[in-house]
């Protein structure tokens, strides 16, 4: 994803956030992808620690392929 990105806005200048999340949403490529983005204007807090049980609990559905690189994220109640 983030290589289709950079093609798509290579060598136009990133002058304001607009026209950076107007280039990301409008990469496609050939094959489908399809990008959607948005400003996040909300305020987080720093400095918060998760704990090893807190990570444990995430449910991590790894690839057979480099499963440290590639893996989906799911809901807690998804089944794998």
């Amino acid at each position: 994803m983030f290589s289709q990105i950079s093609k798509n806005w290579r060598g136009r200048p990133l002058e304001t956030l607009a026209i950076i999340i107007n280039l990301i949403a409008n990469t496609t490529t050939e094959k489908g992808l399809v990008i959607k983005c948005g400003l996040d204007s909300g305020t987080y807090k720093t400095g918060i620690k998760v704990t090893d049980e807190e990570l444990g609990q995430v449910n991590i559905i790894r690839n057979t392929f480099r499963g440290d690189w590639n893996y989906v994220i799911a809901p807690a109640n998804y089944c794998r």
